[in-house]
């Protein structure tokens, strides 16, 4: 978010909020992981790689694709999916970091603790 030095309206945050919500789940993830490894894939590969079932499957491929994370093309009966907008892979990298130092940080502290036992 850019830094402004007024109060950010509700209604300019709530986009912000809803791209975040899209990447809050789980299956949405791996969906996003298994395409950014694999590149463009139809349907029946990318439940294959996910283990997800076709109608879970298909939720997050619709929501994914509506928030423009995926775009869809269809060939025959088969759709094919890839990434859409692949700077979510920078925010993702940026988030896994911060994850990664704080359990880096809490590991640290989990260690004190068994010494002092």
């Amino acid at each position: 978010m850019a830094k402004t030095s007024s109060k950010t309206s509700p209604e300019l945050l709530a986009p912000v909020a809803e791209y975040f919500k899209v990447l809050s789940e789980v299956s949405r993830l791996a969906i996003l992981d298994v395409l950014r490894q694999s590149g463009t894939m139809n349907v029946t590969e990318i439940a294959e790689a996910t283990g997800l079932g076709q109608a879970n499957l298909s939720k997050h491929l619709k929501v994914l694709t509506q928030a423009g994370f995926l775009s869809r093309r269809q060939n025959g009966v088969s759709v094919y999916y890839e990434i859409a907008d692949p700077a979510i892979f920078e925010l993702c990298e940026l988030v896994c970091d911060r994850v990664k130092e704080r359990l880096l940080k809490q590991a640290q502290q989990f260690e004190k603790f068994e010494a002092f036992l």
